[in-house]
């Protein structure tokens, strides 16, 4: 079993390092910026970094609970390049937002995107497990015997 989930092992372990990253470049700010734990105000330079780790970690178990159902329940190959684009805009809006506050917009909607497409997939795959499970029509069994 956790052999045929290696993509998606792979890219938790990817975003659990763009997680310990954001968490370091906060810890870099609080020293550049003398914010002193556990106030999280200070200039804006910090707010923003801040603002931006913060924000990605309320994503997180969206993200990890998305990627893994998709995964799982639709296609590892797919969800995993999803999976990676969503990191990949995560970086983009951090280091958007430590620049400006506009900047993290670009990558905010990339990520939104990605998400939403990892939702629509994990709908789709759940939904065809529980009706071929429940009523023994498997959809894309259906689908696939259409392109032969």
């Amino acid at each position: 079993m956790a052999k045929d989930c290696v993509l998606l092992a792979a890219v938790s372990l990817l975003s659990a390092m763009q997680q310990a990253y954001f968490a370091k470049r906060v810890g870099d700010a609080r020293k550049k910026y003398k914010v002193i734990p556990p106030l999280v105000t200070g200039s804006a330079d910090f707010e923003r970094i801040f603002r931006a780790q913060q924000n990605s970690i309320e994503f997180y178990p969206l993200f990890l609970v998305v990627l893994w159902t998709s995964g799982l329940y639709f296609n590892q190959e797919i969800a995993s390049v999803f999976g990676l684009a969503y990191l990949i805009s995560r970086f983009m809006y951090f280091i958007g937002y430590a620049e400006s506050t506009k900047g993290r917009i670009p990558g905010f909607k990339i990520a939104l995107v990605m998400l939403l497409m990892l939702i629509c997939l994990s709908s789709v795959g759940i939904t065809n497990s529980m009706i071929d499970k429940y009523f023994d029509f498997n959809i894309a069994k259906k689908i696939s015997k259409l392109f032969p």
